[in-house]
């Protein structure tokens, strides 16, 4: 399990509200080195940036909704600031302010203040308001919240997004201000152009290894890993029910997540709860966690419920494999996203492979009312926004190389 949770009590982090840094992190291309280091992110294109330039000439209240398939995407958006040109504020989950010293600093310093995921940050919220009030920079917020390394499908999307988004245009309306609350959905695509089946071969040869496998090099590519996957599954399945479970992929997937989380939920939510993944792991760690930060469980205590987040996390990792991902479309790109996801739920890492371009397609301007449609179940600003980027993913997608194109399949 990735260090994605921080057992001490939460401590908002204000963003810097500066500009020097922010512009001298830019001029000397920070962006660009950082993800070329790390990432392997060699080139990227903006499209739709006259859109930005136009919302921030008429003085809107900006909010940037990306997609979230990486953890390289806050860094990718510095080349969308660096070219409009303009600075940004940036809700940042907190785990990402308990990094090196120096990540924590550039962080705040190009506009990054944190958020607990794990709870109901007013502070967060409050901040994010305000500044989107203001209209002084475009304010980023990630809606579905976490990274799924599956660039062509959103995960559940949170809706906080739709209440901040309207309380600022409410109080923009209340003092009178000119302009208006807007959001620019923003798509992240990233294509791979490197020799994919010399990519997958080394990780997939390395997690052979791990089963004590001989590497099985004779079967076509989207076959191996299809058995790799299935071992993978079949393990997870042979530790929790005993055996392995017969079915479609799709059914062994829902069985497991929920043999997951339902005991948990039953414990902690009064009962089993339905819906995606994301949102119901969410509310089980807003509970699970508040006693075990305050110091107020025992060391038995604390030990039981770190399994149980560990649980928590195994389902929300297995939500990330959509079972007709590879079927509906073996591109290149979603080979690539398979087998780094492989690679970093068996070793909590995935090593850079390099030769990655990313797309940034900003969206028209989604006007904000200031009031919400009562009586609906989902928020209409919601659905806009997901509709627009699952639009622009969807789009982006048809421009991923097929792996038929290569003759690997």
């Amino acid at each position: 399990m990735q260090n994605i949770i921080i057992e001490k009590p939460y401590q908002f982090v204000p963003p810097y509200r500066g500009t020097f840094w922010s512009w001298l992190i830019k001029l000397v291309g920070v962006p660009g080195w950082q993800l070329r280091r790390t990432e392997g992110v060699v080139a990227h294109e903006i499209r739709g940036i006259e859109r930005l330039r136009e919302s921030l000439a008429a003085g809107h209240g900006i909010l940037l909704t990306p997609n979230h398939p990486r953890t390289a995407d806050p860094i990718a958006l510095g080349f969308l600031a660096q070219e409009t040109p303009c600075h940004v504020y940036a809700m940042a989950s907190w785990h990402l302010f308990h990094q090196d010293r120096l990540s924590t600093w550039a962080i705040r310093m190009m506009g990054g203040f944190s958020v607990n995921r794990e709870g109901v940050d007013r502070q967060a919220i409050t901040t994010a308001i305000d500044l989107l009030t203001e209209a002084k920079r475009p304010l980023i917020i990630f809606p579905e919240g976490a990274t799924s390394r599956i660039n062509d499908r959103l995960q559940a999307l949170l809706d906080g997004v739709a209440f901040i988004a309207r309380s600022a245009a409410k109080k923009r309306a209340r003092l009178a201000m000119p302009g208006k609350v807007v959001v620019h959905p923003v798509g992240i695509k990233y294509h791979f152009s490197g020799d994919i089946h010399q990519v997958a071969d080394d990780v997939l040869t390395d997690i052979e290894h791990r089963f004590t496998w001989q590497p099985q090099r004779e079967l076509p590519l989207l076959p191996r890993i299809a058995k790799v996957g299935s071992a993978m599954l079949g393990l997870k399945e042979i530790e929790y029910f005993g055996q392995i479970q017969t079915g479609r992929l799709g059914d062994r997937l829902r069985g497991l997540m929920d043999h997951l989380l339902g005991p948990i939920e039953m414990e902690w939510l009064g009962g089993v709860q339905t819906g995606k993944v994301v949102p119901r792991v969410r509310n089980l760690r807003q509970k699970i966690l508040p006693d075990m930060v305050a110091g107020r469980v025992d060391k038995v205590e604390r030990t039981r419920r770190w399994k149980q987040l560990a649980d928590i996390y195994l389902a929300q990792q297995l939500s990330c494999y959509p079972p007709d991902y590879l079927a509906q479309n073996p591109s290149v790109d979603r080979v690539l996203e398979i087998i780094e996801k492989f690679e970093e739920d068996m070793f909590d890492k995935a090593r850079r492979h390099g030769h990655l371009k990313v797309i940034l397609q900003i969206a028209p301007a989604i006007e904000v009312s200031p009031e919400r449609v009562r009586g609906a179940p989902i928020d209409p600003l919601m659905v806009e926004i997901e509709e627009s980027l699952q639009s622009m993913i969807d789009a982006l997608a048809k421009e991923s190389p097929p792996l038929e194109d290569l003759g690997l399949d």
